[in-house]
């Protein structure tokens, strides 16, 4: 992936992110992040319904890295099984700390793959991928 679609990306679902805005339903699983060294906070909402990840929502405030990687994460979870999303999860933590690890399993979120060379950007990049684990183990 070239650095003008990583870019095109990273700016797309920053400016539009996927499914923004909570909604009031107890049948979500509801966490909460923040990332102590920066303004980012998100809370997010998951819904999960026979063995899939059914929906995802999000709101909170975050910069253009931690808000687009959470609308990435959401395009690229929505629908997967618990143990497809786990091993997307594990993926993209690989990716971030410079692993070896699946690009086709990642999709769009390969457009972080060099955010490594950003060390202070990395809790942004993983921030909301940390709580969609979090809400994963809630579930076990």
């Amino acid at each position: 992936m070239d650095q003008n679609m990583k870019r095109s990306i990273i700016l797309e679902h920053y400016q539009n992110p996927k499914n923004k805005g909570l909604i009031d339903d107890e049948t979500y699983i509801k966490i909460n992040m923040n990332n102590e060294s920066c303004i980012d906070e998100v809370d997010l909402m998951v819904k999960l319904e026979d063995g899939k990840i059914k929906d995802i929502r999000f709101d909170g405030e975050a910069c253009a890295i931690c808000t687009s990687s959470t609308s990435v994460m959401i395009d690229t979870l929505l629908g997967k099984t618990l143990s497809e999303a786990q091993e997307i999860i594990n993926n993209f933590y690989n990716m971030i700390e410079e692993k070896e690890y699946n690009e086709e399993l990642l999709e769009q979120a390969n457009a972080y793959n060099d955010i490594s060379k950003q060390p202070n950007r990395k809790k942004c990049a993983l921030l909301s991928w940390w709580g969609i684990e979090k809400a994963l183990e809630k579930n076990k």
